[in-house]
């Protein structure tokens, strides 16, 4: 069942950047490729660099924002990267430069930073600037917002809760005659930067994705005891050898079997064994001595 779910996932992410990017198999040296039209040479170079910067485990993630980037771009025009906002913000070719990100995405990296900026610009563009902002994490659909002043019965207001994503909160009269609202899930939609970053993360997956380098980070050699641990540990609990894949020698194996193994999908448990071999991915020894402890108390 999880396994039926987790590639019903991919097809719908496989089938948004089809119509999205017009890929049909996402890979990054056709991303980048793609993103230069768009964005420049120089941009994308800066995104490259930023992107091999990123933990292995963390790539897939970064070029998922690029992939965001290059929608938003498209979408909005080249002009976007070089406006400031409200004397606030600087551009973002200005924070691309810098590395930095700023707020309200501080605790984001920088390209997941621009590919949030651009996806809710994009909102903003299609559907005007939200009336409100909810969470949407309790599913509760009455009274998650303040309502604006002048407010009225059957009006609908447009509510953000995510990068680029918004939905509809309407307006009633409660029995009190009080004004109140009731969130409409049946409108919920996303802005196409912020469905372009969750497709291509989703479609082309976790690795591996090189990036034009010498050496290849993915060739680096792993400690083999804690890799045949972390694999044989992946088979007792449910993977199949063709999804663990033959004896982990380099990092590339590792990311690779990391990805077939679709650990998301599985039971909680596998959450410490993501957690050990991401570690020793990225090289923490702290965290994978610790994790291959903790999961090797639990069998």
């Amino acid at each position: 069942m999880r396994e039926a779910r987790a590639e019903d996932a991919r097809n719908e992410a496989r089938r948004l950047i089809r119509d999205l990017l017009g890929e049909e198999r996402p890979s990054a040296g056709v991303l980048l490729r793609e993103a230069a039209t768009e964005l420049g040479a120089d941009r994308v170079e800066r995104c490259a660099e930023l992107a091999r910067g990123a933990p292995l485990t963390r790539r897939s993630a970064e070029l998922a924002s690029l992939a965001g980037l290059l929608v938003g771009t498209r979408e909005l025009g080249e002009q976007w990267w070089r406006q400031a906002r409200d004397g606030k913000r600087p551009a973002p070719d200005e924070v691309l430069r810098a590395a930095t990100a700023v707020d309200p995405w501080a605790d984001l990296t920088v390209l997941e930073m621009l590919a949030a900026w651009i996806a809710d610009d994009s909102a903003d563009e299609t559907w005007g600037r939200p009336g409100a902002v909810t969470d949407l994490n309790s599913w509760q659909a009455e009274d998650q917002i303040a309502l604006p002043a002048g407010s009225v019965p059957g009006q609908r207001i447009v509510v953000a809760f995510d990068a680029g994503g918004r939905l509809d909160a309407v307006v009633i009269r409660r029995p009190d005659e009080d004004l109140g609202s009731n969130l409409d899930f049946n409108s919920l939609r996303y802005s196409p930067p912020a469905e372009a970053q969750w497709s291509w993360g989703v479609a082309a997956g976790l690795g591996p994705h090189p990036l034009r380098e010498d050496p290849d980070p993915y060739a680096q050699p792993v400690d083999p005891a804690a890799a045949d641990a972390l694999r044989v540990w992946a088979l007792r609990h449910g993977a199949t050898a063709e999804q663990t894949g033959r004896e982990w020698r380099v990092k590339g194996d590792v990311v690779a079997a990391i990805e077939r193994v679709d650990w998301m999908w599985r039971s909680g448990e596998w959450f410490a064994w993501w957690r050990g071999v991401a570690a020793l991915v990225d090289g923490d020894p702290l965290q994978l001595a610790a994790r291959l402890e903790e999961i090797a108390a639990a069998s």
